[in-house]
């Protein structure tokens, strides 16, 4: 689907007033769902957190064959899904995916102009430092959106008529992520061109589009699935772990 994200970079387009979806998505054909396993078991004196898997829309984290398959559909510039991962995701992984009871598997939906560079400095060095990158950019959340924010009107104006595999590098200098990418192991050549990488930028704002369309009753980050189910009313830990226990039993 090759489509240009409007950045839309308006202070108030790019204020974190809620982290619902974008209405106006079109719908489009369902992500294809398959894991593309790489790596099936934990390595020698290991365990199952150690084990992440590319999947057709995202990362998973864990054992691949769990009886339970979570997914989260969250956006790295939302603030409830920053929550979710500080007082969620540290026990889940303890307490569910390290075992390999639970898989884990991360969906990136697009939400604001700032959400597209994010994900593609996330993914830039692949499954493996996908999560640590991810986490890592929730825990900075409001500094590197906070450069962006402080920029002039005019000066985002002019990236959003940059040519549109321009536009995610130029913002991403705003935000000083190429920067903060460096210091994580991603260098600047390499997120460069993971910026610039019109294929992915295309395969992210399907991978939303196709959110949008296979859960009609989706209606913003974060979200969950289980085993296929997207659960309603559910985008805090204290509401998703009975219902991972009640699937476990």
């Amino acid at each position: 689907m090759k489509a240009r994200i409007l950045l839309t970079c308006a202070a108030a387009a790019l204020a974190l007033a809620g982290c619902n979806k974008n209405k106006n998505e079109a719908p489009s054909a369902a992500a294809n769902e398959t894991v593309k396993i790489t790596q099936a078991n934990p390595p020698p004196g290991g365990d199952w957190t150690d084990v992440v898997n590319a999947t057709a829309a995202g990362y998973m984290m864990g054992n691949p064959n769990a009886k339970v398959k979570l997914v989260e559909v969250g956006a790295l510039t939302c603030p409830h899904c920053r929550e979710f991962e500080e007082k969620g995701a540290p026990i889940l992984e303890e307490k569910y995916v390290k075992s390999g009871q639970v898989s884990w598997e991360f969906r990136t939906y697009l939400l604001h102009g700032l959400d597209l560079p994010a994900a593609l400095i996330a993914t830039c060095n692949g499954a493996q430092s996908f999560f640590p990158l991810s986490k890592a950019l929730y825990r900075d959340q409001e500094v590197w959106l906070g450069k962006v924010m402080a920029v002039p009107q005019a000066q985002l104006e002019q990236v959003q008529n940059l040519p549109p595999n321009q536009q995610f590098l130029a913002l991403a200098k705003l935000a000083g992520l190429q920067d903060w990418a460096a210091a994580r192991g991603v260098p600047v050549a390499k997120s460069g061109q993971c910026l610039t990488d019109q294929n992915k930028i295309n395969q992210l704002v399907q991978n939303t589009s196709d959110v949008n369309s296979q859960y009609p009753d989706f209606v913003g980050t974060p979200s969950f699935i289980i085993n296929g189910t997207l659960l309603k009313d559910t985008a805090t830990w204290d509401k998703l772990e009975p219902q991972l226990q009640a699937a476990l039993k």
